[in-house]
């Protein structure tokens, strides 16, 4: 596990700024709703000053944010599921492609390890991180329901945690992915990190008309959406396989393709 035990050590200062960062930010917002909810009235007249496609882009009409569970899925699960994605993707589309860009692809060869023991590794240290984080995350929030004197449905909020940790692995293989199939580091950056914002997009445009609803088949946001799964206490089953899916297809072709590529050295 030399290559794992090199990623681990060289993504741990990464890893601890995400988690400290996004730590502090739901603390910090979980920590408002007591004050939040103490005057009812205040809460209604600033609701009902949103629009009505704001509202609906947001969940915000299908959320009860007077009660704990509704607060943290508006407030705290879009932080967790956008800002956890960019770090999954910023951390997997580097991971094989700077073999390369940065020649070390040269001593790795020169070892008696096979490129399935090097990509198996990488994605190993891959999904590693993207577990230490949802870990914080899930501790952190705990420790900040605490702020209210409210008990919170476990089961609901594990749905939620699950449904985040999905989509941070299925965004972080799709840019593994292009790792493996392309060269420049920042291009894929780029993409990856493109692909993120735009499935976020597509989920605030599906939100605010029904006209344009397709676009959440588009959106892995749309997939985990707070409100959806608060209301049925479920993840839809469509939506789970697709990104199941997605995650098989993506390490596969890895794995396929990387195989066969003609590395650079």
């Amino acid at each position: 596990m030399m290559i794992y035990k090199r990623e681990m050590k060289k993504n741990i200062k990464s890893l601890m700024i995400w988690s400290v960062i996004l730590a502090g930010i739901i603390l910090m917002t979980l920590s408002i709703y007591p004050q939040f909810t103490q005057d009812q009235q205040t809460m209604e007249d600033l609701l009902s000053a949103y629009p009505d496609s704001f509202k609906q882009a947001f969940g915000m009409d299908r959320l009860d944010i007077g009660s704990l569970l509704g607060f943290y899925g508006m407030q705290v699960h879009f932080m967790t599921t956008l800002f956890g994605s960019i770090f999954a993707v910023m951390l997997s589309s580097n991971m094989i492609a700077k073999e390369e860009n940065e020649k070390t692809i040269e001593f790795l060869l020169s070892k008696p390890i096979t490129r399935v023991r090097v990509i198996t590794e990488k994605l190993l240290a891959v999904l590693s991180n993207i577990v230490i984080l949802n870990s914080v995350i899930v501790v952190v929030c705990l420790i900040g329901f605490q702020f209210a004197d409210e008990n919170i449905p476990i089961k609901t909020f594990s749905l939620l945690i699950l449904g985040t940790f999905l989509m941070h692995v299925t965004f972080a293989t799709v840019a593994y992915f292009l790792s493996a199939i392309m060269k420049k580091s920042r291009t894929i950056t780029s993409i990856s990190l493109g692909l993120v914002l735009i499935s976020y997009f597509l989920s605030v445009i599906a939100g605010i008309t029904s006209s344009l609803d397709f676009l959440k088949y588009f959106s892995l946001f749309e997939y985990i959406d707070a409100a959806d799964v608060i209301s049925t206490e479920s993840l839809h089953s469509l939506y789970v396989g697709i990104m199941l899916g997605v995650i098989t297809l993506s390490i596969w072709g890895t794995f396929h393709y990387y195989r066969k590529k003609d590395i650079a050295t």
